[in-house]
Formats: C-alpha cells, sequence, structure tokens
C-alpha cells in the first residue's frame, strides 16, 4: 500500500458515494477510492451525511440517552444477552449484558418486541426512521466497495432483505441502540481490561477482540471511545472528532467471505472509561446490514471479475451455519486485504482497475 496511505481515517461524503446511470464521475471514482483505501489502511471510515439527516442522528441519541436513564438499575433474568448465535436474527427489544457493562434496544422490522414484566413500555424515538436512513446509507456504501473490487452492479441483492419488506418479513438487518457505563446501570460489571496508551490507563470492556458478522457497520456515537485495529497492528481512536452529521462505518465477517477474504473485517473494542462522571454513559446507533438467513456467502462474483479464490472460500456457506460458527480472529490477519488499486482513465473516458 506504499505510496496510497491516507495520512488518517478517510472521510467521505455520502451523497459522492451514491451511484449514478452512465459513466462514473471523477468525485465518485475518488470518493470510492478514499473508501476503499481507508478501509484497507484503517479497517474503517468516516461517513458525511447530510445535515439533516445528522439532526435525526442527534434526535436518536438524546432519546436514547432519556431511554436507558429510566430503565431498572438491574436487569431481570430474562432479559440478560446470553449471546445465543441461534438467535442472530430474531433479536429485538431491550437486553443487557452486565458482564460488558452493556445494554441494547434492538431494533428489528417485522419483529414485535415481547415486552417485559414491567408492562407498557416505550422504545427509544425515531428508529424506523433512522433504521431507514442507515439501512440505504449501508447498501450504498456496499455498491460502491464492489465497484471498487471491479464486480457487476448490486452483485448482492440476493442475499439481502427486500426493499420493502413483503409481508410478514422479518429483517435480518437490525438497528441497535447501545448504552455502555451508564452509572446507574449495575451488575457483576467485569470491565477490567485495561492497557496503557499515550501515557495513561484506559479501560475497555471484556472480550478485547469484537468482530461484527455482518457485511456492513453503521456507528454513530454521542461521544468518542471506539477503537478499531488497523492494517499494521494497531489500535486507533476511530471517533474521536466526528462532526455530528458524521458517523463510523467498518466492515463484517459476512463480507470478508463473500469477497474471499479482500475485504478485511474490522476488530473493535469500546472504551469504558471516564464514564462513571456522565449520567447517562456512551450512548450509539449501530445500523448491521446483515445477510438473510435463508441464503448462501459464496464467491461467484468474485471469480466473475477475475479475482482469485483461495481453497477456504470455495465452498458456498449458508449464512445460518456462518452466523453459529466461531472465527477466531487471529486468523483474520492472515490475508490479503483490499488490493491496492488506482483509477487510471483512458482517452476514451474508461478506467480499468488493476493491483
Amino acid at each position: 500500500m506504499a505510496g496510497n496511505d491516507l495520512p488518517s481515517l478517510g472521510r467521505v461524503k455520502l451523497c459522492d458515494l451514491i451511484a449514478c446511470e452512465g459513466l462514473p464521475s471523477d468525485s465518485y471514482k475518488l470518493s470510492v477510492s478514499t473508501l476503499s483505501q481507508s478501509l484497507a489502511q484503517y479497517s474503517a471510515a468516516i461517513i458525511q451525511f447530510p445535515s439533516s439527516d445528522g439532526a435525526l442522528l442527534r434526535s436518536g441519541l438524546d432519546s436514547a440517552h432519556l431511554y436507558f436513564h429510566q430503565r431498572a438499575s438491574y436487569p431481570a433474568a430474562d432479559i440478560i444477552h446470553n449471546n445465543e448465535s441461534r438467535e442472530w436474527c430474531k433479536t429485538s427489544g431491550y437486553y443487557a449484558d452486565p458482564q460488558l457493562w452493556l445494554e441494547t434496544y434492538d431494533f428489528r422490522p417485522g419483529l414485535t418486541p415481547t415486552e417485559s414484566n414491567s408492562g407498557l413500555e416505550f422504545p427509544p424515538a425515531g428508529l424506523p426512521d433512522i433504521f431507514s436512513l442507515l439501512g440505504k446509507a449501508a447498501r450504498d456504501i456496499l455498491d460502491a466497495i464492489t465497484f471498487y473490487l471491479n464486480l457487476r452492479s448490486s452483485p448482492f441483492t440476493e442475499i439481502l432483505d427486500n426493499v420493502p419488506l413483503r409481508g410478514r418479513e422479518i429483517s435480518s438487518s437490525v438497528l441497535s441502540v447501545c448504552c455502555y457505563g451508564r452509572p446507574s446501570f449495575q451488575g457483576p460489571q467485569h470491565h477490567n481490561l485495561t492497557t496503557q496508551e499515550d501515557g495513561q490507563l484506559v479501560m475497555f470492556s471484556d472480550h478485547e477482540h469484537q468482530v461484527d458478522k455482518s457485511l456492513i457497520t453503521l456507528v454513530k456515537s454521542d461521544k468518542a471511545g471506539l477503537h478499531v485495529r488497523d492494517f499494521h497492528g494497531r489500535w486507533v481512536l476511530v471517533d474521536g472528532d466526528l462532526g455530528p452529521q458524521e458517523a463510523i462505518v467498518y466492515p463484517g465477517l459476512a463480507l470478508y467471505q463473500a469477497t474471499a477474504g479482500y475485504v478485511g473485517p474490522a476488530l473493535h473494542r469500546t472504551e469504558i472509561s471516564n464514564l462513571q462522571s456522565n449520567m447517562y454513559g456512551r450512548c450509539c446507533l449501530a445500523f448491521k446490514l446483515m445477510p438473510k438467513s435463508m441464503t448462501s456467502l459464496n464467491c461467484s462474483e468474485m471469480r466473475a471479475a477475475g479475482h482469485g479464490v483461495e481453497a477456504q472460500f470455495q465452498l458456498p456457506i449458508p449464512v445460518d451455519d456462518f452466523m453459529q460458527r466461531s472465527h477466531p480472529t487471529e486468523q483474520l490477519f492472515n490475508r490479503h486485504n483490499f488490493p491496492s488499486f488506482n483509477f487510471p482513465t483512458a482517452q476514451d473516458g474508461r478506467f480499468s482497475v488493476f493491483k
């Protein structure tokens, strides 16, 4: 990647990643290249939404503060999340993981959350609109990545949910409203993983290496704390200087599998230091673009585009099986990662992609 290194996390306007008919514009090619190089180098990038969308995201975070603040100090036994992989496409409503000092409200269109024992409960506000906004953005970003890999248009349509959902369909993708380290949330709180960074002692939640099994994840947080491991194995704070209309995007394991390892998944962890002085903890909106449960992940599109496919990616994997498998993170850095592409323009306006 020498010669193409970005000095910091790439920033891209979402409007510049929306594909149009005809030849790709120079701004589209530049934005796709910046996005993809940032994903290759930092395993993440910054997406800039229009200012009106930033207001919606801000209101969603404000609503999350109030929602979690009124929750009980300790969750009932039936809503403690046990990370059961068989339930990956059925989560909805409030869950808590005291071990991670984490509370989550999952919004999944087509699935009504079960009511808690405490009676009537109002979810955070604006979730359908935020789901629609981030879902559309995630698909545009996914299309931009496939353009960079020289795949045909919308190659993953068959494994994605219908837009809109048809009758009685349940969304595979999910919008999670998360709260880390709410001071009034009590539990075992085994969050004693600490590390020395820049001379300061920084505390993270357990399970230092977390990898989403999504295709694409978009995260908007109210305060800094998301660290992602970069190409060189260093931990980088990726949301330290986000504007009100900016969010973080990073790839997940499903995209890693579907692209034969060319797009490496982000290894991430969340800092929970210094949250006790904040009455709300750290809140974020996390949208995960997921493949449908009854489909398979295969690399046929990568072969069709002329990419080499290694033996471990040759056979299709049913999505349900993939979601229930363990994926050792130490193996994820033995990958080719994103190739370092350029977009040379020919005299006829066409461009070619090469390594």
